[in-house]
């Protein structure tokens, strides 16, 4: 039954000309996304992040960053995205440059029934040079967008940034020569309202890009990506104003040395905040490649931004039913236990868990068991000695719930054990080789 649930929902994808993904940290896994922009529509996190290609021959700077298109994706739970396919492309856009590879970090708003899709990317001659910004428009958060003829009239720039206020107002920011600039929009949110501003009371030194503004308890936060060292780190300032001047307050995420760039967006969700940021896990040689993360964020009493400490657990349920990607670990032993691709020249299959010591484990947290009381436990691994495999639940000292004999084989095989007790509820998952020598794919839990 679970299987031919698993067919049924790819036949599903597939007649609507979509692709459904399950995936944690990064939370897709076929294709290379980055700078997310994350958005709450319709009980929905809607998530328009730019779309990272390998250089092509052709493209204007080699090795450097080469983007053509745009996707976007939806989630009910932040685990399982449905990716809606292209919505914009260097193509379809009438004064786009079609030979740029260059539409960078996008935002998309909501008002009034409508959704608005900002992007920018280098204009044909006659608009100018450098970048320039503009807007699609679609009557659904997934499209079909239509963009305008022209950009923005005033805006130079990337980073597009939209945010409305309380009061209704809406307003671009973006990142441009000397900083960053924000305008009050018009209702038809395509024409500015306003003089372009520069945005006051921010680090003077260092590169700053991708602003993302967001309203809490009255207080205005200011967040960007900071080059205050080598590498960019998560920063915020706080005001009172949508427009400034802002206070530098903290830092949201700490430089990482594997990735230049990081790129994100704020969101609350089901009472809850998330940081969408971006890392070059699916492409560690080449950070001009990168992927869509999401971790919790948390505030102080004061209103203050608690550090997010990167995961790759990332966030949200996993359904005991599906196959459980161990190797996106919450905790694991210190010793013995190593995560590796599954192949290295096809970084989209993914990764494997190694156990190649006796009594090395790897946990993986948050698995929802509901009510369906699975009986037998599968999981998909190979061995050159063959081994035997403990399951256990929320701690490494309780007793397994299964023990899953792996045969020898230099060939993956798909192996199971019966449940020692039915499991309902939530639990935290523990898989521990008492010998050594097994790599494992995925697990998963049927009736």
């Amino acid at each position: 039954m679970i299987y031919l649930k698993a067919l049924l929902l790819a036949a599903v994808c597939s007649f609507l000309g979509t692709i459904c993904v399950s995936a944690q940290n990064p939370i897709i896994t076929d294709q290379f996304t980055a700078d997310p922009s994350a958005r709450v529509f319709n009980a929905k996190v809607y998530l328009y992040p730019s779309h990272d290609i390998p250089p092509v021959e052709g493209q204007k700077r080699e090795n450097w960053f080469c983007m053509q298109d745009y996707h976007v994706f939806s989630s009910e739970n932040l685990t399982d995205w449905t990716d809606h396919g292209v919505i914009i492309s260097q193509y379809s856009v009438p004064w786009v440059d079609s030979t740029a590879y260059s539409m960078w970090a996008p935002d998309c708003i909501g008002r009034d029934g409508m959704y608005y899709f900002y992007f920018p990317t280098p204009p044909k001659e006659n608009y100018g040079r450098g970048f320039r910004i503009g807007v699609a428009i679609a009557d659904h958060p997934s499209g079909p967008f239509t963009p305008q003829p022209d950009p923005i009239e005033n805006v130079h720039g990337i980073d597009p940034n939209v945010f409305v206020d309380k009061d209704g107002q809406a307003y671009l920011y973006w990142a441009g020569r000397g900083g960053f600039y924000a305008a009050a929009l018009k209702d038809n949110m395509v024409e500015l309202a306003s003089e372009p501003k520069s945005i006051k009371g921010l680090p003077d030194e260092g590169l700053k890009e991708g602003p993302f503004v967001f309203e809490r308890n009255n207080v205005y936060y200011m967040t960007f990506p900071h080059v205050a060292d080598s590498t960019e780190r998560l920063e915020y300032a706080i005001g009172d104003n949508p427009l400034g001047p802002f206070e530098p307050t903290g830092i949201i995420m700490e430089q990482r040395l594997d990735c230049w760039t990081n790129h994100h967006s704020i969101i609350e969700f089901k009472d809850q905040w998330y940081l969408f940021y971006h890392n070059n896990d699916l492409s560690p040689q080449f950070d001009k490649n990168r992927s869509v993360r999401i971790d919790s964020l948390f505030f102080n009493k004061e209103g203050t931004i608690q550090s997010v400490i990167p995961t790759l657990r990332g966030v949200g349920l996993t359904n005991a039913s599906q196959k459980i990607q161990i190797d996106r670990y919450s905790q694991k032993s210190q010793d013995g236990t190593s995560i590796a691709f599954m192949d290295p020249l096809n970084t989209f299959e993914g990764w494997k868990t190694i156990l190649d010591e006796p009594n090395a484990w790897i946990q993986y947290n948050a698995v929802d068991f509901g009510q369906k009381h699975f009986k037998t436990v599968h999981i998909r691994a190979r061995s050159k000695t063959g081994c035997t495999l403990h399951v256990k639940l929320n701690k490494i000292d309780n007793q397994a719930i299964a023990h899953v004999n792996v045969p020898e084989s230099k060939s993956w095989k798909i192996v199971g054990s019966p449940l020692t007790q039915n499991q309902v509820g939530i639990h935290n998952l523990i898989v521990l080789n008492k010998d050594q020598d097994v790599e494992i794919d995925w697990i998963h839990f049927s009736k």
